[in-house]
């Protein structure tokens, strides 16, 4: 029997880590450059098309107005974008990123603990898209477009304005009709963990709603 040995030169080689620009052309150079080394890297590593990266952590804290938790509740009724049960502090968080290869963009899973019943599970997709660059649909038609701000410490995802898509056709809301302004922020606490702050904010009612996770770093 004769064997064949491969040139290792031909042999299949490890792939690389794609570079994603998509956030970084959003901030534009200056903006990229203030951000930490471990932002970039988080924001900075594409995944192949269908690939999933999760983050384990644990929400550390949260507050909800009245009217915020009415707010909450309704919104359980479009898939429950929002958190809404208090017993969720201390409970492990899980978040789930993967690559959308339809949309170029990516699916996101976030999944709080709860001292009785299922987790709750918020279900959204990122999309590269409109007005500012960057856009969240949570299902149902409703979506906001979202601006991106860099720190020297964290990357802030900014509500520009929301808007609800029917029969094909596109519809921004009034404010007087929009929940509030959103703030998403990314802050990096060095040692491979990252906290993820939410916080809903009305210009009527003041402050609605505040949730603070801290997450560690996705191992290699």
């Amino acid at each position: 029997m004769q064997i064949k040995f491969q040139n290792p030169a031909l042999a299949p080689q490890p792939s690389a880590a794609i570079a994603d620009l998509r956030f970084r052309q959003l901030l534009g150079p200056g903006g990229w450059n203030r951000l930490p080394h471990a932002i970039q890297k988080r924001f900075g590593k594409r995944l192949k098309g269908g690939d999933s990266v999760s983050y384990q952590g644990v929400v550390t804290d949260m507050r909800m107005s009245r009217a915020g938790r009415i707010l909450a509740q309704v919104a359980r009724l479009v898939g429950a974008p929002l958190p809404f049960d208090m017993t969720s502090v201390d409970r492990p968080a899980v978040v789930i990123v993967t690559e959308d290869v339809a949309s170029s963009g990516q699916f996101w899973i976030r999944q709080y603990g709860r001292a009785k019943g299922f987790p709750q599970t918020v279900h959204s997709s990122k999309r590269f898209a409109g007005p500012t660059g960057l856009e969240e649909y949570i299902g149902y038609g409703i979506g906001m477009a979202l601006r991106v701000e860099a720190t020297e410490n964290a990357l802030l995802f900014k509500s520009d304005h929301f808007f609800v898509q029917l029969m094909g056709r596109r519809f921004r809301l009034p404010c007087i009709l929009s929940p509030g302004a959103l703030v998403i922020g990314h802050h990096d606490l060095g040692a491979g963990k990252f906290a993820f702050a939410l916080n809903l904010h009305n210009r009527f009612f003041g402050e609605l709603i505040a949730q603070d996770a801290v997450f560690q770093d996705a191992k290699e």
